[in-house]
């Protein structure tokens, strides 16, 4: 064990694990260990550094800005702020014109599930099992595992779960107390499990027919990373709230709540936060989004996934059960638990996350390479041969 890791244990409270290295450096879709190892990073800070580690435009950004300005509270103008916020809405699903800033995808989860009860006077919020939103105490009243829930109720009440992709499900469950439905395009830690694009649309409708909010969360598959901008934009969805955090200013942390004139009646001062909106974080968003569009990332995650997802499923792997995935979110389900995997990905060089006990999940960088992604195959093909001999 390194001086850094003693050093960590003896001041983190220790509530997540961690694996056995200690990270000091990046650069694009590459990582580097306190010993100098090499890695290809597979987790991009689980899905939010797109644009690669440390690109220039975003880190020379930030150092700019931080020069001029590192603080600015929300009850000021500013400019960075007011550029951020036309940027987002103009790139936004149709419809979605004004924003609240935070810092984090819960604290956006949070801000929709209270402006859906104001503008609706409703306090009902369903969500589909599998799903994961967060982990405060609203956030978590939305999330299905119990794992996360059960050491922390009671909970929010009012929330309810639902079978996702079931129609019939959810036209049994929003009623006239139903302030909002909450869903994700893509169930990220649900084990990469895509929506069915018939069915986001008849929950759409169903709650423009029943007086409810339809709230997406992109906070993993936002800006870029399903092929699309937003995943919303695949099967033409109107959400009233749109839910961003992760990837939107190059690695640092932000989140956002998008809403539409639907959601209206928000008393003023009834919600807030100190950091929200920050000038440097608003600089590292407006550089991310050009890095976005000026190197063609998003349209690099369609193509560069359906390759991996195509090099993965070419394979001779018995222990693969199903390959799913939509761009650059990649879910490979196992007939078996992936922690060992993912400690022989690492052994040799890959950084991989799990998205529940069965299941590979690949969340690299928008810019890795087909020979990047040549190797990170390779490499799992070598680590599933080594388990199954």
């Amino acid at each position: 064990m390194t001086d850094y890791q003693t050093m960590e244990n003896q001041a983190s409270m220790g509530i997540l694990p961690k694996r056995d290295v200690v990270i000091v450096r990046g650069s694009g879709a590459r990582l580097w260990d306190s010993t100098g190892k090499e890695y290809i990073d597979c987790i991009g800070g689980i899905g939010t550094a797109n644009v690669g580690h440390c690109h220039p435009t975003v880190t020379e950004a930030v150092a700019r800005q931080a020069e001029r300005l590192v603080i600015c509270p929300d009850t000021f103008y500013n400019d960075l702020r007011a550029e951020l916020g036309t940027a987002l809405t103009r790139v936004a699903p149709e419809g979605l014109d004004r924003l609240f800033l935070c810092n984090s995808g819960t604290e956006a989860v949070e801000a929709a599930f209270k402006f859906a009860r104001v503008a609706t006077g409703r306090t009902g919020i369903i969500a589909a099992q599998r799903g994961f939103h967060g982990r405060t105490f609203g956030a978590l009243s939305a999330t299905w595992n119990p794992k996360y829930r059960a050491p922390f109720e009671p909970l929010v009440p009012g929330f309810t779960h639902v079978k996702y992709n079931d129609v019939s499900a959810m036209e049994e469950s929003i009623d006239d107390e139903t302030a909002g439905v909450i869903l994700e395009v893509v169930q990220g830690e649900g084990g990469v499990r895509i929506g069915d694009g018939a069915y986001l649309n008849r929950v759409e409708a169903l709650c423009r027919e029943r007086g409810a909010l339809f709230i997406v969360d992109e906070v993993q598959t936002g800006f870029g990373r399903t092929g699309a901008l937003f995943a919303c934009e695949h099967h033409g969805l109107q959400p009233d709230m749109l839910c961003l955090a992760k990837a939107m200013a190059g690695g640092l942390p932000v989140g956002a709540t998008l809403c539409a004139e639907t959601v209206r009646g928000v008393p003023a001062m009834s919600h807030g936060n100190t950091f929200g909106g920050g000038p440097v974080i608003c600089a590292a968003g407006l550089a991310t989004l050009r890095v976005l569009e000026e190197e063609g990332l998003v349209e690099n995650a369609r193509k560069n996934g359906a390759y991996f997802r195509d090099a993965l499923a070419a394979l001779d792997a018995p222990f693969v059960r199903e390959i799913r995935g939509m761009g650059l979110i990649i879910g490979v389900e196992m007939k078996g638990r992936v922690t060992p995997i993912l400690r022989g990905l690492m052994e040799r060089g890959v950084m991989a996350l799990p998205a529940g006990n069965t299941v590979l999940r690949f969340l690299p960088p928008l810019s890795i390479s087909r020979e990047e992604i040549d190797q990170v195959v390779e490499t799992v093909d070598a680590v599933l041969g080594s388990l199954e001999a």
